[in-house]
């Protein structure tokens, strides 16, 4: 049998924007015994789950978890609230964005994409504005839905969700509202009730720490009542049975019984660190390695810095030099793993993650790495950025002002 082994001494850093690192404790938990999925042992783990997620969600209303990576969820959002032939508007923010459009097509549905031009779409983040405008111009109410993503991991951008609540209403528009925290939840500030969000999709790959295979679906009233008209074919998404089911401790499946095990795990680590906390620590962590960035004279994807992402960092690489080539001196030299351009941003830029299980010690670790590594592949950088990072990290002013702007 052929041995793959191609990690030297010491840990791998893995520093895409997800799948993140996932931490000792939560491996651990992982491999507990599986137990019964009808038993009362497993009743009692589903319900610790249950009402945990509603925390780490903002909301009281139920948060369906499927057995499934993040792309499960996005069309389990749709085919729940949705009939053939529905018009859904969709705003173009990055690679992510150009997915759940496609997928949208595939099912029938007929997304219109707005957006910025060309590759100002991908720079930037969702603009409220133009959803207005579009709303009100919808007099007819065809539009039955509008659908965001929140951080695009393409990207390096984190939109403004509550702004688009509010341009939905200023238009008093109907339309339901579904937003893709895929990559920002438990890392980016997010209210599910507070903002009207009607169905919330993420997965339990980035800023929940798990290995990728649970996904989520949080869903209002609205939303739940709009699934009961819906005709979009849908079995195993289904919401009504499972959140029946749910209310138990229970699915109406056999459901991922270890990765609950660490699901529930992950609650408790984000909620003991206390959930504004981890936001807190991913803004610092983000700002740390932007800073290293400038210091090195590059340019950072996200154009626009109200709006740049705590999760990752995109770095644009200068003209005629491949970001491949960059990551795969990288990763071959110091045995670290950078997120490569997706779509239009293919070989010209390359992603920094900053999520989940990472502290200070990691990012300076991960900076000192990315700037021997462009150092090896020939590219002049202005200066070293690792001492503006370090200040940033270690000035206790600036960071008790950044956590009261938080």
């Amino acid at each position: 049998m052929l041995k793959l082994d191609f990690h030297p001494a010491g840990r791998h850093f893995l520093q895409i924007p997800g799948p993140s690192p996932v931490p000792d404790r939560i491996l651990r938990a992982m491999s507990y015994p599986t137990i019964d999925h009808r038993g009362p042992e497993f009743g009692a783990l589903g319900r610790s789950v249950l009402d945990g997620i509603k925390k780490i969600f903002k909301t009281q209303h139920p948060v369906v978890i499927y057995g499934a990576s993040g792309t499960g969820a996005w069309e389990a959002a749709l085919c729940n609230i949705l009939s053939p032939g529905d018009t859904v508007l969709m705003f173009e923010t990055g690679h992510f964005a150009t997915l759940w459009k496609k997928m949208a097509e595939n099912l029938g549905l007929k997304p219109e994409f707005l957006g910025l031009p060309g590759i100002e779409g991908w720079r930037n983040g969702v603009q409220a504005h133009m959803i207005e405008e579009r709303l009100r111009a919808d007099t007819g109410h065809k539009i039955k839905a509008v659908c965001i993503v929140h951080n695009e991991t393409s990207t390096g951008v984190t939109s403004d969700v509550a702004a688009v609540r509010r341009a939905i209403d200023a238009a008093g528009h109907p339309a339901l509202f579904l937003v893709d925290t895929i990559s920002s939840l438990a890392c980016v500030d997010y209210r599910h009730d507070e903002w009207g969000v009607d169905v919330t999709v993420s997965g339990s790959q980035k800023g929940l720490m798990l290995p990728p295979g649970i996904s989520f679906n949080a869903v209002s009233p609205k939303a739940l009542a709009a699934s009961e008209s819906a005709t979009l074919p849908r079995s195993y998404w289904g919401w009504k049975e499972i959140i029946e089911s749910n209310k138990t401790g229970y699915w109406p499946y056999t459901p991922n019984t270890n990765l609950l095990y660490a699901l529930q795990e992950a609650i408790e680590m984000i909620l003991g660190e206390g959930l504004d906390n981890v936001v807190a620590r991913h803004v610092r962590l983000g700002e740390a390695c932007r800073r290293a960035v400038r210091a090195w004279g590059l340019e950072i994807q996200c154009l626009d810095p109200a709006v740049y992402s705590p999760v990752l960092t995109g770095v644009m690489m200068p003209d005629g030099v491949d970001a491949d080539a960059v990551r795969k001196v990288i990763y071959e030299r110091f045995n670290m793993s950078l997120g490569m351009g997706l779509g239009k941003m293919k070989g010209r830029m390359f992603r920094i993650g900053h999520l989940g299980d990472c502290n200070d010690l990691t990012l300076m670790a991960t900076l000192a790495g990315c700037e021997m590594g462009l150092q090896l592949a020939g590219i002049s950088l202005a200066e070293s950025g690792l001492p503006a990072a370090m200040s940033f990290i270690a000035g206790e002013s600036e960071l008790a002002g950044l956590r009261a702007a938080a």
